[in-house]
C-alpha cells in the first residue's frame, strides 16, 4: 500500500507524530535524518508496524507520498543558535524527490522566517517547482510534552501558518486528521513565531520560580508553601516550580544567534537557569559542611538523572553538570535511575547503584534532582543520612528542600 504520509526526522517531534498518524489509520513512513533521541519499545513499534508504519532508508519513497512532515532536531549549535544542518539534509533529501501536488509541512524549532527563507529555496532548487503554485508549504509548531499521558495529538490544538491561504487548508486538511482542532496562522512567520513564544514562555517562567527558590532560602521562607497558595488564584497565575536546572529538547531562543533583535528577558532566563547546578551543588557542600562533613571525600548520591521524569531522556539534563562540579570538590558520585542502566559524565563513568536504600543509607548526602513514579521517598527519606529534594516531592519535613 503507498503510503500518505511521509515523516523526515524520528527523533522527539517525529516519533509522536508518525505514531499519531498511525493510530489515526494514515499510512506512514519514516525516514531519519541523524543520530536522533526517539525511541519506541518492542510493543510500540510492533504495533506502528500492524498499522501501516514502514521505516525506510530509500529517499526515493519520500516522492510518493501527498503530505511529507520535515521533523528534524534542530540542537543548539556552538554559536549558541539553532544548528539547521539536519534540517538542511532533510530539505536536499526531499527536493530532489518532491512531486508536484505534495503538502510539505516543517514542524522543528526554527527561528521566524525560516520556512520562508531557508526551506523554501533549498526545495525550489532541488525540484524546479514552485511553492505555493506547485507544492504547498506550511509551518506548525511541533507541540509534543514527552512523558505526558493526559496530552494527546488529538487533543492538542494544532497551528498551521501556510505560505498561501491555499497552503495552509492543504496542511489544515492533514492534521485534522489527528486533532480535534485546528488554528489557522496568518502564515508560517506568525506560526513560526507562536512556536519562538511558547519555548519562551517555559523557560522565562521556570527562571523566575528559580530565582524565587534561591531569595526564599535567603529569608527562611517555605518556596513550596508559597508556590501551594499562589496557584489557588484562579487568573492571572500559571504555577511554576524550581527544579536543578532546564533540560529537554526545546531550546530557548533570544533569536540574536538567528541574526533577529535580542530578547532580553530571554537572554536573563538562560542566565538564571545555566546557574543552577551551580547553586544545587552550593548547597550540597553547604549542608554536608552544617553536618560536620566536607564535600572533599564525601559519597553522594544522585537520584534521577534523565532530564524529565518517567523517561528514558537524557537530552540537557542539570545532572550531568551537578555531577561534574561535585567531582571537581572532591566527592565521590554515584546515581540511582530506573531509566538509565549506565551513564558517563564528559567521558568518566559514574558508578550506578543497584540498591537504592542501601545507597542512600550509605552516602553522605543524596541528592533527588528527578521524581521518578517508582521513588518511594517517604522511605527513601528514613533510610537516607541527609537528602536533599531539588522537586520538593519529599514529605514536608522529610528532606532539605531548594
Amino acid at each position: 500500500m503507498p503510503a500518505d504520509l511521509a515523516v523526515i526526522g524520528l527523533g522527539t517531534y517525529g516519533l509522536p507524530l508518525a505514531q499519531a498518524a498511525v493510530a489515526a489509520g494514515i499510512p506512514t513512513i519514516g525516514y531519519r535524518t541523524g543520530p536522533e533521541a526517539g525511541s519506541l519499545s518492542p510493543a510500540e513499534l510492533r504495533r506502528m508496524l500492524a498499522g501501516g508504519f514502514r521505516p525506510t532508508t530509500d529517499p526515493a519513497e519520500l516522492g510518493r507520498v501527498r503530505t511529507a512532515v520535515i521533523c528534524a532536531q534542530t540542537p543548539r549549535g556552538a554559536d549558541g543558535g539553532l544548528d539547521l544542518s539536519q534540517l538542511e539534509t532533510a530539505a536536499r533529501t526531499l527536493a530532489a524527490h518532491l512531486r508536484p501536488h505534495t503538502t510539505v509541512i516543517l514542524e522543528s524549532p526554527v527561528y521566524p522566517g525560516t520556512t520562508e527563507g531557508f526551506l523554501r529555496p533549498l526545495l525550489e532548487e532541488g525540484s524546479g517547482l514552485r511553492a505555493g503554485r506547485d507544492f504547498h508549504l506550511a509551518y506548525s509548531p511541533s507541540r509534543v510534552d514527552p512523558g505526558n499521558r493526559d496530552v494527546t495529538p488529538a487533543t492538542t490544538p494544532k497551528v498551521i501558518g501556510g505560505l498561501t491561504p491555499a497552503c495552509t487548508e492543504s496542511a489544515a486538511a492533514f492534521h485534522a486528521r489527528l486533532t480535534d482542532k485546528v488554528v489557522r496562522a496568518r502564515g508560517p512567520r506568525e506560526a513560526e513565531t507562536v512556536q519562538l513564544l511558547e519555548t519562551n514562555y517555559r523557560h522565562v517562567n521556570i527562571a523566575l520560580v528559580n530565582e524565587m527558590a534561591v531569595l526564599c532560602n535567603d529569608l527562611g521562607v517555605d518556596l513550596w508553601d508559597v508556590i501551594r497558595c499562589a496557584e489557588t488564584k484562579p487568573f492571572g497565575f500559571q504555577a511554576f516550580r524550581p527544579g536543578p536546572g532546564v533540560g529537554g529538547h526545546s531550546v530557548p531562543q533570544d533569536m540574536t544567534a538567528g541574526g533577529g533583535r535580542g530578547l532580553r528577558m530571554v537572554e536573563l532566563a538562560q542566565e538564571v537557569n545555566n546557574r543552577m547546578p551551580g547553586y544545587v551543588v552550593q548547597r550540597a557542600a553547604a549542608l554536608l559542611n552544617e553536618h560536620g562533613k566536607s564535600a572533599r571525600g564525601a559519597r553522594v548520591l544522585l537520584l534521577g538523572v534523565t532530564y524529565k521524569p518517567d523517561l528514558a531522556d537524557l537530552q540537557g539534563t542539570p545532572a550531568r553538570e551537578i555531577a561534574l562540579r561535585l567531582r571537581e570538590l572532591g566527592a565521590t558520585v554515584s546515581y540511582h535511575d530506573p531509566y538509565v542502566p549506565s551513564w558517563s559524565v564528559y567521558d568518566h563513568p559514574i558508578p550506578r547503584a543497584d540498591s537504592l536504600y542501601e545507597a542512600a543509607a550509605d552516602a553522605d548526602l543524596t541528592i533527588l534532582l528527578q521524581q521518578h513514579r517508582t521513588y518511594d521517598l517517604q522511605g527513601l527519606s528514613v533510610k537516607a543520612q541527609l537528602l536533599l529534594d531539588t522537586r520538593g516531592a519529599a514529605p514536608t519535613g522529610a528532606a532539605h528542600r531548594l
